[in-house]
């Protein structure tokens, strides 16, 4: 199976389990890797053949803008879930990584990697 990646993708969000971090947007960055199968968009050259992953990546921003959350685990699993039911991707691994999260560190990150049933 082919892959098609999105890397680096920012989206300011409400996230975190302290008080203060509800009151204030951070930085999530989201590394994903679909399974796709692009050959037939080699062949046509038409984007309907292709994965959209402008349109992946929209929705992925608008979800995890929709409401706050308390983890990284909720996000990468509801990204997972959005990719599968909404775009039929076969398989996604999803990296979400919170900058801000330990001092100390570049970022803390989950990693998950979800099938289509």
């Amino acid at each position: 199976m082919d892959k098609v990646f999105i890397e680096g993708l920012t989206v300011d969000a409400v996230i975190g389990v302290y008080d203060w971090e509800q009151q204030r947007t951070q930085s999530l960055i989201l590394d994903l890797e679909i399974a796709w199968d692009n050959q037939p968009a080699a062949e046509s050259d038409q984007l309907d053949d292709a994965l959209d992953y402008d349109a992946l990546s929209q929705a992925v921003i608008e979800l995890i803008q929709s409401r706050p959350r308390a983890l990284i685990e909720t996000v990468a699993e509801e990204v997972a879930q959005l990719a599968i039911q909404q775009f039929s991707v076969p398989q996604i691994r999803v990296k979400v990584m919170k900058p801000t999260a330990i001092a100390a560190a570049r970022h803390a990150a989950v990693e998950i990697v979800r099938s289509r049933a």
